[in-house]
């Protein structure tokens, strides 16, 4: 939003004199002065005029070790929900990119960044999502092309983009996906005639599930996890 429309919209100022407010000298951004009004802002970013806070908005990248159990959501009146693990003061702010169901365990990122997350969980976009897997059965000898061929969803009307599978055992496998449909994982084993037992997301992008929190855990992500999105 350009800086002087930003002051007009949170100041009783008319649009001509929130202009002559930048130009005059009146106006911070991020601590330092700005004179042109036509300047872009951002929602994170702190303003001021006249000394006066007008916005001063933290954004917040969260990396959580998801546990068994937890729902991907903001509330629910059955299940315990992945927020109830984040502080109170930060549970109103952050949405979550990228789901997990409730069995499923692994990296969870949440944010405050909206367009930020949609870069993250953007099917366009064909960031990788990496997952270890346990099945109930051993593994189909032709899976791996199977899910490089990809699969006709009729729900969706559309072929999954084609997906690697690394067998790491006779029941456990590693999945890389570029999607995110609904189940996706689980109904392409449901097709290679298996069924998955254990999800667990190592990896979005280049973002990697830090091996030094255990399950319930979080940490902020770094500043090159997030400009790696």
């Amino acid at each position: 939003m350009r800086l002087d429309k930003f002051i007009c919209k949170h100041t009783d100022l008319s649009h001509r004199d929130s202009r002559w407010a930048v130009a005059a000298g009146r106006v911070t951004v991020a601590d330092s002065l700005i004179t042109d009004p036509r300047a872009e802002i951002d929602r994170f970013v702190r303003v001021k005029l006249d000394g006066r806070v007008l916005q001063e908005c933290q954004a917040h990248y969260i990396m959580l070790h998801k546990p068994a159990g937890y729902l991907s959501a903001t509330s629910d009146p059955e299940h315990p929900t992945v927020m109830e693990l984040m502080p109170s003061s930060m549970r109103e702010l952050l949405h979550i990119g990228g789901r997990l169901d409730r069995a499923s365990t692994g990296l969870l990122i949440l944010t405050n960044d909206g367009l930020w997350s949609r870069r993250l969980t953007e099917p366009g976009k064909k960031l990788p999502k990496v997952y270890r897997v346990s099945t109930a059965e051993p593994i189909a000898a032709d899976a791996e092309q199977r899910f490089a061929e990809g699969f006709y969803f009729a729900t969706e009307g559309l072929t999954t983009t084609p997906a690697q599978l690394e067998r790491l055992g006779e029941t456990e496998a590693r999945v890389t996906i570029y999607e995110g449909r609904y189940h996706q994982i689980k109904r392409m084993f449901a097709r290679v005639g298996n069924r998955v037992v254990e999800l667990h997301r190592e990896k979005m992008g280049l973002i990697e599930l830090d091996l030094a929190l255990t399950p319930g855990e979080f940490r902020a992500l770094t500043e090159a996890e997030v400009a790696s999105v």
